[in-house]
C-alpha cells in the first residue's frame, strides 16, 4: 500500500481555526494601540499651537494670539514669515487641518488685541481614530472630553496630566 504524505482536512481546519482566534484577540488591540496613538499625537498638535500662538503674541503683541490657524502656518513659496502666515506651524496643521485621525480648529478669540482662544482637537471618527477630544485655552492647559466633543471640552475641567 502507498501512503499519501500531507495534511489532513481536519488539521488544516484546526490550524485555520487557530489563526482566526489569535486574529480576533490581536486586531482589537491593534485599533486600540493605533487610537492611542492618535490621541498622542493630537494633544502634541494641540502643544504645538499652543506654543505657536504663545510666539504669534510675543511677536506681534499689537494683534494678540492669531484667530486662524493659516495664519500661524508657513507662507506661500518665496514670500517670508509675517502677521498672516507666520510660520509657526506645520502646513499640514495650519492648512489641511487634519492630521492622524484629528481636526484641529480655532475659535473663540476676543478683545483687541485679541486675548484669548480656544483651539481643539476632535477626531474625525469617534471610537474610530480617536476616543478623546482635546483642548486648551490661551492659559495652555489642554483639556478632554471623554465622549470626543469639542464643547464638551472647553466647558469641561477633565485635565491632561
Amino acid at each position: 500500500m502507498s501512503q499519501e504524505k500531507g495534511f489532513s482536512l481536519i488539521e488544516l481546519l484546526i490550524v485555520i481555526a487557530i489563526i482566526l482566534i489569535i486574529a480576533a484577540i490581536a486586531i482589537p488591540r491593534l485599533l486600540h494601540s493605533r487610537m492611542a496613538a492618535n490621541e498622542a499625537a493630537a494633544v502634541s498638535g494641540i502643544r504645538a499651537i499652543t506654543t505657536a500662538e504663545n510666539t504669534y503674541n510675543a511677536t506681534y503683541p499689537t494683534l494678540g494670539y492669531a484667530c486662524s490657524l493659516p495664519t500661524l502656518g508657513p507662507p506661500a513659496s518665496g514670500q517670508s514669515a509675517s502677521s498672516t502666515a507666520a510660520d509657526l506651524l506645520d502646513s499640514v496643521i495650519s492648512i489641511s487641518r487634519t492630521k492622524t485621525g484629528y481636526t484641529f480648529n480655532l475659535s473663540n478669540c476676543t478683545g483687541t488685541p485679541v486675548s484669548n482662544y480656544n483651539s481643539t482637537a476632535v477626531p474625525v471618527s469617534v471610537g474610530g481614530t480617536g476616543q478623546r477630544a482635546f483642548c486648551s485655552t490661551a492659559s495652555g492647559v489642554i483639556q478632554y472630553a471623554e465622549d470626543g466633543v469639542a464643547a464638551d471640552c472647553i466647558s469641561g475641567n477633565n485635565v491632561l496630566k
